[in-house]
């Protein structure tokens, strides 16, 4: 329930900023950096945009090759698959080559995020959406609190979001979720760093892409997602609930995962 819920919201924002912010119909470039199984790029290659994906787990750009293979050949022919690390781009890729980039998931298995966020900008052209999805580090004592959870709610809230040692054997993306590599089940766990809005506003600001907009994911489902029933008209009231909920203060504010897009000015 949470992966499905955090993959059709993130797909629903992203399409959103790129309504508001392409012309209809225009064939966008867009970089996927730890794309995992390809799930985002393959969902951008159908609606007719050129793809890059790059992973560096070779497990998971096994898996998305296979995915990609199963494809018509028109989409196929959109999809290139590199194996390589997101903090490499520049290796890879001219400054400007992009007009969407999206790092969903990874930030909080990099120990300096800084240098990579300022390299996947270089890559954006002028105008180019740089999306975002990260573990929120304003709420992590939510889960634990409603769960009836009471010392791991205060240890929660006594931890610096940035400051949790990375677990090498964290960064084994075999072992992450299949589609968005690096996010955990339910928010910032041992060894994983969340990051904070105002941080992300800052940094975004510093490297020449401005926050332009912002989502919270999995506001309620990460405490829901044992007891809500599967039934199709059960999944739809929750997104529903969790788009809603996602756009509006204070709700937002406390979800999960964060979803933050910045504009290359």
């Amino acid at each position: 329930m949470r992966d499905l819920v955090r993959q059709e919201l993130v797909a629903r924002q992203v399409d959103e900023q790129i309504i508001a912010r392409f012309p209809v119909g225009r064939r966008l470039r867009v970089l996927d950096v730890g794309m995992g199984r390809g799930g985002q790029a393959l969902r951008l290659a159908r609606a007719g945009h050129q793809v890059t994906g790059v992973e560096r787990d070779p497990e998971m750009i096994s898996a998305a090759r296979q995915a990609l293979a199963a494809e018509p050949e028109g989409i196929r022919e959109r999809v290139r698959l590199l194996q390589g690390d997101g903090r490499d781009t520049g290796v890879h890729f001219l400054p400007g080559s992009f007009d969407v980039v999206l790092c969903h998931g990874v930030l909080m298995y990099v120990e300096e995020p800084d240098p990579l966020l300022a390299g996947l900008a270089r890559m954006l052209a002028h105008g180019g959406l740089l999306s975002l999805v990260v573990c929120n580090g304003d709420a992590p004592a939510m889960l634990p609190g409603l769960s009836g959870d009471w010392a791991g709610a205060l240890a929660a809230l006594d931890a610096a979001p940035r400051s949790a040692a990375l677990d090498p054997a964290a960064l084994d993306s075999a072992a992450l979720d299949p589609d968005l590599a690096g996010e955990p089940p339910s928010g910032p766990g041992p060894g994983l760093r969340a990051d904070r809005l105002q941080d992300l506003t800052a940094t975004l600001a510093g490297i020449g892409a401005p926050l332009h907009a912002w989502y919270g994911v999995r506001v309620f489902t990460d405490t829901a997602a044992d007891r809500v029933g599967a039934a199709p008209a059960d999944v739809e009231t929750l997104l529903a609930v969790e788009e809603r909920a996602g756009r509006t203060d204070p709700y937002r504010s406390v979800a999960a995962l964060l979803h933050l897009c910045g504009v290359r000015d």
